[in-house]
């Protein structure tokens, strides 16, 4: 069993789960041997804020990393609530005994085309799965790990971070074992330089919140270089190799940095598909406008003459991280770009999905505020 630095009883269930699905060969993975037989995989601190989605610091084999371990049924999105706990019942019943590995092939290709749309290079996307999935690098994808994998591509962090795999701001996976995964570990795991239990947060007012935010932020150099790292992973998700996802929850707590002062993405959960978020929006019941959003950022409109959802997200990612970067950049900015910083922020947070020429707009917007932020840093330390 997993030994835990500050223990809670919310990971114990899904832990003595894991291992007991290991144990009985129900799933296999690279950190099922670690989590349940040698424990050398130990939960720290715990960064999560809802009991149904664990995240905690961790050590694994003597390395740092963060381990997530979902407790809810992921297999959609749901709208106005939070996601059901997960049923055990079905969690790992795919891909059956007796399944092919073309036919598991095939099933992941499936479930690809339903959430990023009709791509020309799926069958690369299927391809690199199966080489992630095979944890025991043995050329071979075992059932136990092939029914591991399919719980992950449920998730869409997950998926999202293998397709990004390669780049700067996305962390790195490091295994998993069923639908418990460790990545690389992220040394601040908040924007802000300080962070709170939840239950003193419930009392602190949001404006005072925010005030109290801006003064733990690193140097000014400091958080321009991170806030290029932000606009550098948004240029990664925008009509990506695989399509566009749309960034859900923007917000502070789900980003973070290293001691490098390098962007990395916390908390990617509600970073979702573009095709698969319009296909569960559209022909949506509302009233208003309030009944078409999912997470906190992605918003569509009421149609009042049929009382149903549009399907086209109203804003874009790039104007949803500029709307968390402008209090954030513009405290403490330079007085000699401070004027031209935030003429730059509110033409960015302005930015509408609907507009013409939005792609051309988008980039040199995008362009024009790294160029800014990076002339400034660029002969400092900080860069």
């Amino acid at each position: 069993m997993a030994r835990s630095l500050c223990p809670g009883a919310w990971l114990r269930k899904p832990c003595y789960l894991q291992c007991d699905k290991y144990k009985t060969g129900v799933i296999d993975g690279p950190a099922c041997n670690s989590l349940c037989v040698t424990e050398t995989l130990y939960f720290g601190k715990c960064l999560s804020t809802k009991p149904n989605n664990q995240m905690y610091l961790g050590i694994w084999d003597n390395l740092p990393g963060v381990v997530k371990c979902q407790m809810e049924q992921a297999l959609h999105l749901d709208f106005g609530a939070e996601l059901e706990p997960r049923k055990e019942v079905v969690l790992f019943d795919k891909p059956t005994r007796g399944t092919t590995v073309q036919k598991f092939k095939e099933m992941v290709y499936s479930l690809f085309k339903a959430k990023l749309g009709d791509q020309g290079n799926l069958s690369e996307l299927v391809n690199l799965i199966l080489t992630v999935a095979d944890g025991d690098k043995d050329g071979q994808v075992s059932l136990g790990e092939a029914k591991s994998a399919w719980a992950l591509l449920q998730l869409n962090e997950f998926l999202l971070m293998v397709i990004l795999q390669d780049k700067e701001h996305t962390p790195k996976l490091m295994g998993f074992c069923g639908d418990l995964y460790v990545m690389e570990s992220i040394e601040y795991t908040s924007l802000y330089g300080i962070s709170l239990p939840w239950v003193i947060e419930l009392f602190i007012p949001s404006g005072f919140r925010r005030s109290m935010d801006q003064l733990f932020t690193p140097s000014w150099p400091r958080k321009a270089k991170i806030a290029i790292g932000l606009l550098e992973f948004v240029e990664d998700v925008f009509h990506g190799p695989y399509g566009n996802f749309l960034m859900c929850d923007t917000s502070a707590k789900n980003l973070g940095y290293n001691d490098k002062y390098d962007l990395k993405m916390v908390d990617m959960r509600k970073i979702v598909p573009e095709t698969n978020l319009k296909e569960l929006i559209k022909d949506r019941h509302c009233e208003s406008d309030l009944d078409c959003v999912y997470g906190t950022d992605c918003r569509t409109s009421c149609d009042q003459n049929t009382m149903r959802c549009t399907s086209e997200v109203i804003q874009p990612n790039l104007a949803k991280a500029c709307q968390l970067l402008k209090d954030y950049l513009l405290r403490g900015a330079p007085n000699e770009i401070r004027e031209e910083l935030e003429k730059q922020l509110y033409s960015c947070i302005a930015l509408k999905v609907t507009a013409n020429q939005m792609e051309m707009e988008h980039s040199l917007i995008l362009n024009n505020l790294k160029t800014l932020l990076w002339k400034k840093i660029s002969y400092t330390n900080d860069s």
